[in-house]
C-alpha cells in the first residue's frame, strides 16, 4: 500500500501556514556592559527577526531585547526582556560605538501624489534627537540600503554618519517644453534663466546602466556625510570616475573613509552573489581629497573590517572572472607600515579536522576580538556551516562549533568577546546562541548558551550521505573528489513506508545546501514526501579544487553526480521508485531540465523556478554574460564575441539539447522581473514542451525577481508545486 502523502488542499495551506510562521534572525547588537551594585556585568542584547506575513503578502520584521549576565568566561545567565515588537519602515540602523546613540534610515510614505522620503534619524537613550528629511535636501538620489554597496558608520568620534545613495542626476526635458510664466513676475524676468536648477535638453532618454540582479536602482553610488551637530550634509569629493563605491566606514582618526571601489568600465555587469568583480580597497583624504589604493587593483575584494584598535583591516579576496563564487583569501593591511599579508589562503581540498577555507558572502559587521588579534567568521564546511576563530598573527584557526550540534551555524556579532550566533537545521527553525570567546588557545572550550529555543519541527529526520563517483566520472585533472547530499524523509509512520522522493540540486552552480533550516524542503518532508538536497561537484565548502572541477562540464559532471546520487538513495533506502519528482531553481533548474531529458525513466514529474535552458540564448540577455562563457569553459572578456563553434557549445551543454527525450510534465515558475536568467528562457522551454505535447504549465509572477522571494509568489509557488507532485506522482 502506498504510504499517506497529505493531498488537502486546505490542510496543505494550513502546514505552509505553519511553517512559515518560523521568523528568521538577521542582525544582532550588544549594548553597552552595565556594572551591578554586586559587582556582575550585564549588558542588554538587540536582536532583529523577519516573519511572512500571509495575510498582509509582506515580510515583517521586529525586534527582541535579552539580558545577558557574564563574567570574563562565560554566560552566567541570559533571558528575554520583555515581548517583541514590529519594526515599521526602517530600511538601516546602526548604534554608534559607544552604544549612547542610535542613526536610524527610515522610509516615509508620500501624502497623496509624492513620492516616498526617506528621513535619517539620531536618536539617545530617551529620544529622538535630530531627524533629517534627506529627500528635501535633494543632495543626492535615493539612499543604499543593500548589503553589496550600503553602509551606515559612525565616525568614531560620534559627530558624523556616512552612507552611500545614488547620485543626484540633472533634470532632464523635452526639446518642447514650454514654460508657464510664473505668479508675479514681468515679461522681463520671465527671460532669465534659472540660476542652477536649469533641465537639461535631450537628455530625457539616455540609458543609465546598473549593476543587475536584484541593484537595478543601483547605477551611480556617491559616498555621503552627515554633519550631525549642523544638520549638514556634504557628497564626498575624491573617488575617481571609473569606480563606484560602497561598504564604506571612517579611517582612523577621522581624516578620511576606506571604501570598496568597484570598476564600471567598460560597462556594468551583474553584482549580486558575484564575488569576482575587479575591485579594490581606496581610502580618500577629506581634506584634500585625495585618493589612495590600499589593495592591489587586480582583483575582486570586499567585506572590509577595521580592528577595535584601529590598526589593521581584514578583507576577503578573489580572483577576478572566473567562478562567481569561490574559496576566498582573507587578506589584512596594517594602516601604519602599509604592508598587506595574506592570512588565510585559498584551501585546495577539504579534509575534516583542518580548516575548510572560506565561503561567505561577507565577514560579519562586527567580527574582531576585543585582542585585535583574533577574529570569527562562519564558513561552509562540506553540508553544514560552522564557526571559526581565526589567529591574524599566525594564521591559525579553531572551530567554535565542533563541539555542537550538527547544522548551520552563523556568527551574527561580536563584542567584547560576546559571540553572539544563529543555529539551525532541516528540522529545527533558526535558534540564538551566545558564548563568551575564551583566551587564545583555550577556543576550543566556548560554551553555547540558547537564549531563545525553536522546538524542533516533528516528523522529520535528516542525515548528511557521502558519495564517490564511479572512476569513469572522475575529472581527469581533479581526481578524487567526492561530494554530499542532505536527505530529509518523513519520521512518523512504518518503516516499511516507501515515501515518494523529490530531488532537488541547489543552484550557483557554485553554492551550498548546509543543513540548516529551509521551509521549501520541510514542507514538503511534513507532507510526506523524502527530499534530497544535492550537494554536487561544483558546490562550495569541499575546497576550490571542486569549485574549479566543473567549468567546462556543466550538464555532464553536475548531471551525473546528480543522478548517481538518486540511484544509491533509492538502491539504500525505502523509497518509491515509481514516484520520483525534480524541483530546482536556476542552475538547479538548469539540472533538473538536464535530468528529464538525459534519465527520461528516472522522474515522473518536475518544477522549476527561473531554469537555465539555453545558455547560448542566455548569453546576450541577461547581466551575467560572463557566466555563459566560464560555466561553459570558455573564456570571457568584456569585447568577447563568440564565434560559431562557442555558440555551438554552449547549446550543446545546454538542457535544450535533450528536450525532445522530455515525457515528465513540468511546471514552470518565472519572475517578470529577473535579471539574471531572463523569463524568455523559461518561455523558450515552454514552448518547445508544448510543440513536443508534454504536459506543461507556466506561472508568472509580476514583481518578482530571479529569487521569486516575494511572500506571495513563494507561497503560491508552494501550493502550486504541492500540486502538481500530488497530481503527477499519483499520491
Amino acid at each position: 500500500m502506498e504510504p499517506p502523502v497529505l493531498s488537502s488542499t486546505e490542510e496543505m495551506a494550513e502546514l505552509y501556514r505553519e511553517l512559515s510562521r518560523h521568523p528568521g534572525l538577521s542582525a544582532a547588537c550588544l549594548g553597552p556592559d552595565v556594572t551591578t551594585q554586586y559587582g556582575g556585568k550585564y549588558c542588554s542584547l538587540y536582536t532583529e527577526w523577519s516573519q511572512r506575513d500571509l495575510a498582509r503578502a509582506e515580510n515583517v520584521k521586529f525586534c527582541r531585547q535579552y539580558l545577558i549576565f557574564h563574567d570574563e568566561a562565560s554566560v552566567v545567565y541570559s533571558g528575554p526582556a520583555g515581548t517583541c515588537s514590529e519594526i515599521k519602515d526602517e530600511l538601516l540602523s546602526r548604534e554608534s560605538p559607544s552604544g549612547a546613540l542610535k542613526a536610524v534610515l527610515r522610509k516615509v510614505p508620500g501624502k497623496e501624489k509624492e513620492k516616498e522620503k526617506q528621513f535619517l534619524e539620531v536618536w539617545d537613550q530617551n529620544r529622538k534627537v535630530k531627524s533629517i528629511d534627506l529627500t528635501a535636501l535633494d543632495k543626492h538620489g535615493s539612499v543604499y540600503d543593500d548589503d553589496q554597496f550600503g553602509c551606515l558608520a559612525w565616525s568614531h568620534s560620534e559627530t558624523h554618519l556616512l552612507y552611500v545613495a545614488e547620485k543626484k542626476r540633472p533634470k532632464a526635458e523635452s526639446f518642447f517644453q514650454s514654460k508657464a510664466p510664473e505668479l508675479g513676475t514681468s515679461d522681463e524676468d520671465t527671460g532669465r534663466p534659472e540660476k542652477d536648477d536649469r533641465s537639461l535638453k535631450g537628455e530625457q532618454f539616455v540609458y543609465h546602466e546598473d549593476w543587475g540582479e536584484a541593484l537595478s536602482t543601483r547605477s551611480m553610488p556617491v559616498l555621503c556625510a552627515l554633519d550631525i551637530e549642523g544638520s549638514s550634509i556634504s557628497v564626498l569629493e575624491g573617488v575617481p570616475e571609473h569606480l563606484s563605491p560602497g561598504q564604506a566606514f571612517w579611517s582612523p582618526g577621522d581624516t578620511g573613509v576606506v571604501f570598496v571601489g568597484w570598476w564600471h568600465e567598460p560597462f556594468r555587469l551583474g553584482l549580486r552573489h558575484c564575488t569576482n568583480r575587479r575591485s579594490a580597497l581606496f581610502y580618500v583624504d577629506l581634506t584634500g581629497g585625495r585618493c589612495e589604493l590600499l589593495s592591489e587593483d587586480t582583483r575582486a575584494v570586499w567585506s572590509p573590517r577595521l580592528s577595535p584598535d584601529c590598526c589593521r583591516i581584514v578583507y576577503l579576496e578573489n580572483n577576478t572572472l572566473g567562478p562567481h563564487q569561490q574559496c576566498s583569501r582573507l587578506r589584512m593591511y596594517d594602516w601604519y607600515t602599509k604592508h598587506t599579508s595574506t592570512v588565510l589562503e585559498a584551501v585546495p581540498r577539504q579534509a575534516w579536522g583542518a580548516f575548510p577555507g572560506i565561503y561567505c558572502s561577507a565577514l560579519p559587521g562586527l567580527c574582531w576580538a576585543a585582542d585585535s588579534r583574533r577574529l570569527v567568521l562562519d564558513t561552509a564546511q562540506r553540508s553544514q556551516q560552522d564557526v571559526f576563530v581565526v589567529d591574524t598573527v599566525m594564521g591559525a584557526t579553531t572551530s567554535l562549533t565542533a563541539n555542537g550540534p550538527q547544522g548551520s551555524w552563523s556568527v551574527l556579532t561580536i563584542d567584547r568577546d560576546i559571540l553572539v550566533a544563529r543555529f539551525s537545521t532541516p528540522s529545527c527553525p533558526p535558534t540564538l546562541k551566545v558564548a563568551v570567546l575564551p583566551g587564545a588557545g583555550q577556543e576550543a572550550q566556548a560554551r553555547w548558551v540558547c537564549l531563545q529555543d525553536a522546538p524542533p519541527v516533528p516528523g522529520i529526520s535528516w542525515g548528511i550521505r557521502t558519495l564517490q563517483p564511479p572512476p569513469e566520472q572522475e575529472h581527469p585533472q581533479y581526481r578524487g573528489l567526492d561530494f554530499d547530499a542532505i536527505l530529509l524523509r518523513p519520521s512518523k509512520g512504518s518503516a516499511a513506508q516507501k515515501p515518494p522522493l523529490v530531488v532537488m540540486p541547489h543552484g550557483g552552480p557554485h553554492s551550498v545546501f548546509t543543513a540548516g533550516w529551509m521551509l521549501y524542503p520541510a514542507a514538503l518532508c511534513r507532507m510526506g514526501f523524502a527530499v534530497l538536497l544535492v550537494n554536487y561537484r561544483g558546490s562550495l565548502g569541499f575546497g576550490q579544487d571542486s569549485v574549479a572541477s566543473l567549468p567546462g562540464n556543466v550538464g555532464t559532471q553536475d548531471v551525473r553526480d546528480v543522478q548517481l546520487c538518486v540511484e544509491r538513495v533509492l538502491q539504500e533506502e525505502s523509497l518509491d521508485a515509481g514516484r520520483v519528482a525534480l524541483v530546482g531553481g536556476s542552475h538547479g533548474g538548469f539540472l533538473a531540465c538536464h535530468l528529464l531529458g538525459q534519465f527520461p525513466n528516472t522522474y515522473h514529474a518536475c518544477v522549476v523556478r527561473n531554469p537555465v535552458v539555453n545558455i547560448a540564448s542566455m548569453v546576450a540577455t541577461t547581466d551575467i554574460p560572463d557566466w555563459c562563457l566560464t560555466e561553459t569553459g570558455l573564456p570571457y572578456a568584456p569585447n568577447t564575441l563568440p564565434d560559431p563553434a562557442q555558440w555551438t557549445e554552449m547549446l550543446h551543454k545546454s538542457p535544450m539539447r535533450y528536450v525532445d527525450r522530455v515525457r515528465a510534465p513540468v511546471l514552470l515558475m518565472l519572475g517578470e522581473d529577473d535579471r539574471r536568467v531572463p523569463p524568455k528562457q523559461g518561455l523558450e522551454y515552454y514552448r518547445a514542451l508544448k510543440a513536443r505535447g508534454v504536459p506543461t504549465r507556466l506561472l508568472w509572477y509580476p514583481g518578482n525577481n530571479h529569487a521569486l522571494a516575494g511572500v506571495e509568489a513563494e507561497a503560491d509557488g508552494f501550493m502550486n508545486m504541492a500540486l502538481w507532485l500530488l497530481k503527477h506522482l499519483r499520491c
